[in-house]
């Protein structure tokens, strides 16, 4: 398949509907929604919500019915990204060449920005669309399923240990249980949510849910090494190469993008996106 030509429709479908659901930058207060627009539509792959279409066209549902939380799951990693770019967390000036949402508009407003995101990703997926009918326990459970994969236990507990981590020399243990939460978490859900919306069985969602975790993890591996030599490793960040080397890290990455790979044994040629995207991430750039 065409992986380049996939993404590229994916993403312009994606992009379409973000901008249909989102409030017009001409609407009050108008402050908050230029920013949030801003924010959302500086670049991006888009590759957590391809891999939401993705994972319901491989259990052979219809891409349509998983947009609106493919969006939603956008806007969480969105509002991810503004805080994390904050003086407080990682101060960063630059987010995909432009500047981060707070030197654009201010700390407060970057801080209302990403609180804004969040909720609106809720109400995103609590809303149903006129053309697309899912059951309301479907939604429920997905909605469990990334508020966990968000909280404490999932993304922001990641933080948290990724902060409290700067300057030490964790375990390769404590350094995967960083990363599983801070990147992987969303990326896994991103996968099973997909799953739930196109009708996946509970084996299916399993082995979704092992492909996700294993994506997940390579995509941050990957991420570290391509940033090995930036400031934000001399800064001293808990990264792959700078605990396991940069070969380990490399070999580490090639196991899990098999792995990803592996977990879809049971599914036919409508997963071959999601072997793809898994061969992608694991050889970005390295």
């Amino acid at each position: 398949m065409d992986l380049t030509r996939y993404l590229t429709k994916k993403k312009r479908i994606i992009e379409e509907a973000l901008d249909k659901y989102l409030p017009p930058a001409s609407r009050r207060p108008t402050t908050l929604h230029q920013a949030i627009r801003y924010s959302i539509f500086t670049g991006g792959k888009r590759i957590r919500p391809i891999l939401t279409l993705a994972s319901a066209e491989a259990v052979g549902g219809r891409p349509e019915v998983a947009l609106r939380v493919a969006c939603a799951i956008e806007l969480i990693h969105t509002y991810s990204l503004i805080h994390d770019d904050l003086p407080a967390m990682d101060d960063d000036d630059l987010r995909r060449g432009k500047p981060a949402t707070h030197k654009a508009f201010g700390e407060a407003i970057a801080v209302l920005v990403g609180d804004a995101l969040l909720t609106e990703a809720f109400r995103l997926i609590a809303t149903e669309g006129p053309r697309v009918k899912i059951k309301a326990e479907t939604l429920l459970k997905i909605i469990g399923d990334i508020a966990a994969a968000c909280g404490s236990l999932g993304m922001v507990g990641g933080q948290v240990v990724d902060i409290e981590s700067t300057g030490l020399k964790l375990k390769p243990s404590k350094l995967e249980y960083l990363h599983l939460h801070k990147t992987a978490d969303l990326i896994r859900v991103s996968v099973t949510s997909g799953g739930r919306l196109g009708g996946g069985t509970s084996g299916q969602l399993s082995a979704l849910s092992g492909y996700g975790k294993a994506v997940g993890l390579a995509f941050q591996i990957t991420d570290d090494i391509q940033d090995s030599d930036t400031q934000q490793d001399k800064e001293k960040k808990a990264t792959y190469p700078g605990i396991l080397g940069l070969d380990r890290s490399k070999r580490r990455v090639a196991e899990l993008t098999q792995q990803a790979v592996s977990s879809l044994q049971g599914f036919d040629e409508k997963a071959d996106p999601l072997r793809e995207i898994a061969r992608y991430i694991g050889t970005r750039k390295q």
